[in-house]
């Protein structure tokens, strides 16, 4: 990856929205260091710590606020759109509407008359896909969303990619592999069954999950807002291969010092509590112990062909499989975490 590619014009106008987030911070951050000026979006609950040492300017709200992103969008250059209602617990579904697919439509609308503005950067996900019947899916493979978070990402992109085109707007969509590194807390369960006397994995398929660094991811997201042959185009984010979930826990486990003892279960009685689970804990308000998309985790292949991203804008992850979950181990133990 050529790095002069993915930096970005020095003292560049920037937003961010989702800069308190996992992947949004480091963005932010990254940006900061290249010398860009730098906007960013957060509701009034969300904690900027993370930031605090670095310039940026906040604009605090909704994301899908229009006062709000008026003020932010006005006079900038890019947009990064990171920002996401991430399957949160006991979330209404018109509140991952609001998230995904409104504030996509304010952020364009915003911008788009701006005599100056470069590109808008949307982050998507490879959940647009849905579960994939024969591995690996490609950008042009089918959207197949299979929750409301997944739908509200594929309703946004969409409508992104049709304004785009009417209204002449620059564009790129990026859509990320699972996303992880020191300081995510989405992966982190794997992590912590990886170092139980026994790594219990259900059913019999590969469990193929496909994986990308948050650094790696930041350095692709800079390539799409940078790189003249993103303009128009979605690009698949994630390392070369997929990785199985048995050879991710012994990744894990052999980093620190632990044997990973695997034991394969069959699938359909944990379906069956987590169904349970979800059925009384519903009702009643209460986030479910145990729930059918996370025994789904476990049990599907995840696989996708990520050549585009790197044929068409030179991208190379810095971070091999081996090399990033053993880091991001390291990172947990050091702080607690495991």
């Amino acid at each position: 990856m050529d790095e002069q590619e993915s930096r970005m014009p020095a003292g560049a106008a920037v937003l961010v929205t989702g800069a308190t987030g996992f992947t949004g911070a480091r963005l932010a951050r990254q940006l900061v260091e290249q010398g860009c000026a730098v906007r960013a979006i957060a509701r009034h609950t969300s904690n900027a710590g993370a930031l605090q040492d670095v310039s940026i300017q906040w604009f605090r709200g909704d994301v899908y606020d229009p006062a709000v992103v008026r003020a932010a969008a006005a006079g900038v250059q890019y947009v990064f759109h990171v920002a996401a209602a991430y399957r949160v617990s006991g979330l209404p579904d018109d509140e991952y509407r609001r998230v995904h697919v409104t504030s996509t439509e304010l952020l364009a609308e915003a911008v788009r008359q701006q005599p100056d503005f470069k590109r808008f950067v949307h982050v998507s996900t490879v959940g647009v896909h849905g579960h994939v019947e024969q591995p690996p899916a490609s950008e042009e493979s089918p959207f197949q969303p299979g929750d409301i978070y997944q739908r509200t990402k594929a309703e946004a992109e969409l409508w992104l990619r049709e304004f785009a085109r009417a209204k002449g707007l620059p564009y790129a969509v990026i859509r990320p592999a699972a996303i992880y590194g020191p300081g995510d807390r989405r992966l982190l369960k794997i992590f912590k069954l990886a170092i139980q006397p026994l790594f219990i994995l259900l059913g019999h398929s590969q469990g193929l999950y496909h994986l990308i660094h948050v650094e790696d991811l930041v350095q692709g997201l800079l390539l799409a807002a940078t790189h003249p042959a993103a303009q128009g185009e979605a690009f698949i984010c994630g390392n070369p291969a997929a990785v199985t979930q048995e050879r991710m826990g012994r990744i894990i486990a052999g980093a620190l010092g632990r044997t990973c003892r695997v034991v394969r279960l069959p699938a359909w009685p944990v379906f069956l509590a987590a169904d349970l689970c979800e059925a009384v804990c519903k009702p009643l308000h209460i986030a479910p112990p145990l729930y059918r998309r996370r025994v789904a985790f476990f049990t599907k292949d995840r696989s996708f062909d990520t050549r585009k991203i790197r044929e068409k804008l030179g991208f190379q992850p810095r971070y091999t499989d081996e090399e990033g979950l053993a880091q991001t181990a390291r990172w947990y133990k050091e702080r607690g975490w495991l």
